[in-house]
């Protein structure tokens, strides 16, 4: 009798969720309520009270989860204390729950002002979701591209997309990426390949908006070395190095834009003849 109840108070008492988290944030401050349902609960502490709907409550902190990262993000001082205990608690609610491994360990992974910049975290994250969903190949894989894209380590990123290769269903050209990660190493084109393949897999979401936004990082690196080549074949034609990008352009050397992905003009230092990503722009981040 008393299992019974307890849905019908679940959902009795749902319309009044959000006007208590309002009243919360108001007293409190956004951020301090969410340390207060951090003090409170745990997913240890929500199973024993709700069993049997422990995935219900997984989704709320998911939600829960998400609106912190964006919220941080966004407004507060991006130092994201709170995304991991979060997320750990979200997926000891609901173990299985594939979206919050792969969400969350964009959210970690992701230098500042992106993400929390905690690649390490990430990838434990990523790795302790692949353990719990052995026949999971998007996991396997995403967890290989990770070792690559966030620790740099080819060589293990290449041991767990063989794995991921060998899961029943899994992509027929994960054997091939590995070699190629283990022929070339740390190359820009394995990047763009691996990015490129997340962006085709996922209709919508953080997962396309991050591989869009690395994709568009990718071009403007290669803008820039473009850019800096044309720079030493404009010397060797007038002995001399360009006084700024405009000039390159005008003189027909380069035809192309002196703007990275983002329309930020690149910074150019005429000494060195170097082109590089302005540190205005938000394509300059750490590789």
């Amino acid at each position: 009798m008393r299992r019974r109840r307890v849905p019908l108070l679940l959902m009795a008492a749902a319309p009044l969720v959000p006007v208590s988290q309002r009243q919360l944030d108001a007293r409190l401050g956004a951020h301090r309520a969410q340390e207060e349902v951090l003090y409170f609960w745990s997913g240890q502490q929500v199973s024993r009270l709700f069993p049997g709907y422990e995935g219900l409550a997984a989704d709320v902190y998911w939600l829960r989860t998400v609106q912190y990262f964006g919220r941080e993000r966004m407004y507060g001082q991006k130092r994201f204390d709170l995304l991991l205990p979060l997320i750990e608690i979200t997926t000891t609610l609901d173990p299985r729950l594939e979206i919050a491994y792969r969400y969350g360990a964009i959210f970690l992974c992701e230098a500042p002002p992106m993400g929390a910049g905690r690649p390490r975290e990430g990838v434990a994250l990523l790795e302790k979701g692949a353990r719990r969903m052995p026949r999971s190949w998007r996991l396997w894989q995403t967890l290989g591209f990770f070792h690559f894209l966030y620790l740099h380590d080819a060589q293990r990123a290449a041991e767990i997309l063989e794995e991921a290769a060998r899961i029943p269903g899994a992509a027929f050209w994960l054997r091939s990426l590995a070699a190629d990660l283990l022929a070339k190493g740390g190359d820009r084109a394995s990047s763009r390949r691996m990015w490129r393949q997340m962006l085709e897999q996922n209709e919508h979401g953080i997962l396309r908006v991050n591989a869009e936004y690395n994709l568009k990082v990718l071009d403007s690196l290669d803008l820039a070395e473009a850019l800096t080549a044309a720079v030493a074949g404009f010397a060797r034609q007038r002995g001399r190095r360009p006084a700024s990008l405009a000039e390159l352009r005008s003189s027909g050397v380069w035809r192309g834009p002196i703007e990275d992905r983002a329309g930020v003009p690149f910074s150019y230092d005429e000494a060195s003849g170097t082109v590089r990503i302005s540190a205005r722009s938000q394509m300059n981040r750490p590789l």
